[in-house]
């Protein structure tokens, strides 16, 4: 674990190196999924919507996760592009935040993430019509034992409305928890090619 986890993390002159290195310690300390991430987006009305999903991928160009774009977060991220996303790591008392416009990932980025998945798991992708009413857990396990009989041989393409969405950041929070609720925050912004960096009041 880095020597962050107890000391000053405020040195850091940019955001993705530093967030490597929380993502590395929650790994070691998170008892399950260290890169679950509450992903929030807004409706047409402007109401929000948050819920947990996976980070499935990060670099200089940004935060990647997959889904339905058929399902509710799909359909809201595809009206607005525009998303923001919350780790918490509760075993290291650190939270990191990112906000910004969001980018579809490329084809081949999609399929070499779809075809790394289980097989059930891509199955299911096919069988889900994520979001929509269910009449019963039967009509699922239909639906996969349907799927699974049409792609029992050979590789399972990926679906044309499944892919994923990279959330370009606009700022980076990075929170640590102190004593008497005086923590530490700092925000990377974005400045052209660079960011600024900012303390936070907490």
């Amino acid at each position: 674990m880095s020597t962050e986890a107890e000391g000053d993390f405020t040195e850091s002159s940019e955001p993705y190196a530093l967030f490597a290195r929380w993502l590395e310690d929650a790994t070691s300390s998170e008892p399950n999924d260290p890169n679950a991430v509450a992903l929030a987006t807004v409706d047409a009305d402007g109401l929000p919507n948050v819920r947990m999903v996976l980070l499935k991928g990060f670099d200089e160009n940004g935060f990647v996760f997959y889904t339905n774009f058929e399902s509710t977060k799909g359909g809201e991220i595809l009206s607005s592009m525009k998303a923001a996303m919350c780790f918490h790591w509760k075993s290291l008392r650190r939270q990191v935040r990112v906000r910004g416009p969001v980018e579809v990932v490329s084809d081949a980025e999609a399929d070499a993430y779809y075809a790394s998945r289980p097989r059930g798991s891509r199955i299911g992708a096919w069988a889900s019509a994520q979001s929509r009413p269910l009449e019963s857990r039967f009509a699922l396990e239909k639906a996969v034992a349907q799927y699974t009989a049409k792609h029992a041989v050979g590789e399972i393409p990926r679906p044309a409305h499944w892919s994923g969405f990279r959330i370009k950041p606009q700022s980076i929070e990075f929170w640590h928890d102190r004593p008497f609720r005086l923590h530490d925050r700092v925000i990377f912004t974005k400045a052209g090619d660079g960011w600024e960096k900012a303390r936070l009041y907490p």
